[in-house]
């Protein structure tokens, strides 16, 4: 995976809770040209549920200004596709 990124502007994180900013970071660093990220995978590499990532993810998409996120799938689990 690539770990080239823009760097995060501090009002992408002032405007985020910790748990949002902390999702937002973590699809930053994971991200590759398009890549498929399941809620309870994010969930388990945080620390956090699933069902807190898929609360927090509209907050992340409006703050993630260079990725594009969509709700991709539902089975076994939100799928979510990102695009930097």
């Amino acid at each position: 995976m690539s770990t080239a990124h823009t760097e995060p502007a501090a009002a992408d994180y002032a405007r985020l809770s910790t748990t949002q900013a902390r999702i937002l970071e973590y699809l930053r660093a994971h991200v590759d040209d398009q890549t498929y990220f399941k809620s309870r995978l994010i969930a388990d590499d945080l620390g956090l549920s699933a069902k807190e990532v898929g609360a927090n993810m509209r907050a992340v998409v409006e703050a993630a200004d260079e990725l594009d996120v969509e709700k991709w799938g539902y089975s076994s689990g939100t799928t979510w596709m990102v695009t930097a």
